[in-house]
């Protein structure tokens, strides 16, 4: 029996089975399809690559957003919990500083890492990545090689689950399970892969996504101190209480849309700026309210609105963990709605100014289903994307069909929160 099947051999055994059943649930026909997808990456990995030993597997995981939105940028307080779709990989070390990447669906790549600058060209794509991350870990003190990757990913591109956190905490743990002892701390994790996107991809994203990945289980952040971000893990849940977490993707695309995404923190930050700080995060709601006249004559109207969400929904973050610490879930659901109203109308990331209101229609179908139990809300940076619900376990069944109906087949997912961030799949 040769390596490959060795190993394929092995998913079906116990520990891994208990592997596989930590990070995607107990449900048996959904280990029985991540074994199949297990299975099907590793005869990949032997097609492309001819067959080899010590191919490793490692997962991380996408995110959901649960409260905290566009918070993270201004130094603010999240919610957030990994979820049990992830970017997974089938991957070998090699001798030298040159990497061979197979990503399902995309062009292959073939790069050398023996420069690590940041190339202008590569904006945007996965190589940018790649050689972000592997730059970050240098630096950090860790030791880096090349590699041969065949990767899947089940986090898919403007889901608004954060494929590109998924894939950049993913590549830590390559580099970190190849090359070190894979004992890489999470808050590391997520800062390296910040680094590669902010500087290498050139997407000015904040830290939620990248820490909610790497971090694993349902945490809140703090980012007041972004070098050292207070990590709190919170025990709920949700399915024991009655309810589902479903995204609902509704198919607006996102393209042309960094210039939105990328406004907002400029915005928020130029407010503080009259103020003499270079975030927002300490500042009052008082405080604006004060110097609004002189303000008016400094900012749009829009960035003072985008403060205002600002100020009350970092303030949010913490009502809602309480509400949870203290089982109070109609506190919660109310907090959840509130912070939706806040980013419709003062944050205005529910939809650009491309026609597509795709996002309005699907928070207004789940108000219209759910009459008062449960909650929805925007979902990650907005503009295109998904929206998040909470719905009761009994109305899961016909929420989906009703927005599936509208939004097209699979635009739903009912998600579980993983308990593990980057993780090492051991046979």
């Amino acid at each position: 029996m040769g390596y490959t099947e060795e190993a394929i051999r092995k998913l079906n055994t116990t520990g891994v089975q208990e592997q596989l059943r930590y990070l995607y649930g107990s449900d048996e026909a959904a280990l029985e399809e991540q074994t199949k997808r297990y299975a099907g990456l590793l005869r990949r990995h032997a097609e492309v690559f001819g067959e080899q030993t010590g191919v490793q597997l490692v997962s991380a995981p996408g995110r959901t957003e649960i409260g905290g939105n566009h918070t993270d940028h201004n130094h603010g307080r999240v919610l957030a919990a990994a979820v049990n779709l992830d970017a997974l990989c089938a991957v070998s070390p090699r001798d030298d500083l040159a990497v061979r990447f197979h990503s399902e669906g995309y062009d292959p790549i073939e790069m050398d890492m023996t420069d690590l600058a940041v190339h202008s060209e590569e904006k945007g794509t996965t190589r940018a990545l790649i050689r972000g991350v592997a730059a970050g870990m240098r630096q950090a003190g860790y030791r880096i090689g090349g590699f041969d990757a065949v990767v899947t990913s089940t986090v898919a591109g403007g889901s608004g689950l954060s494929s590109s956190a998924a894939l950049e905490v993913m590549l830590t743990g390559v580099l970190d399970s190849l090359y070190n002892a894979f004992n890489m701390p999470y808050v590391l994790r997520a800062q390296i892969s910040k680094q590669a996107e902010n500087e290498y991809f050139g997407k000015p994203s904040g830290l939620l996504d990248q820490m909610a990945s790497a971090a694993g289980g349902l945490v809140t952040v703090d980012f007041g101190d972004t070098n050292h971000p207070a990590v709190e893990a919170i025990s709920y849940d949700f399915a024991k209480k009655g309810y589902a977490l479903v995204v609902v993707a509704t198919g607006g695309s996102h393209a042309n849309l960094t210039d939105h995404y990328a406004a907002i923190p400029a915005e928020m930050k130029g407010v503080a700026e009259c103020f003499g700080q270079p975030v927002l995060r300490g500042l009052t709601g008082e405080q604006l309210m004060e110097q609004i006249g002189s303000l008016r004559g400094k900012v749009s109207d829009r960035a003072l609105l985008r403060a205002f969400h600002f100020i009350r929904e970092d303030a949010r973050v913490p009502e809602q963990v309480a509400a949870l610490k203290e089982d109070r879930i109609e506190d919660f659901f109310r907090l959840i709605l509130e912070s939706g109203r806040s980013s419709w109308m003062y944050l205005q990331n529910i939809y650009a100014d491309n026609g597509d209101q795709s996002l309005s229609l699907a928070l207004c179908m789940a108000e219209e289903m759910l009459h008062g139990t449960g909650a929805w809300r925007i979902h990650g940076g907005g503009f295109a994307g998904t929206t998040l619900n909470f719905v009761p376990l009994d109305k899961v069944d016909s929420f989906v069909q009703a927005m599936n109906r509208a939004f097209g087949d699979d635009a739903c997912r009912v998600l579980n929160i993983r308990p593990v961030g980057a993780a090492r799949i051991d046979l």
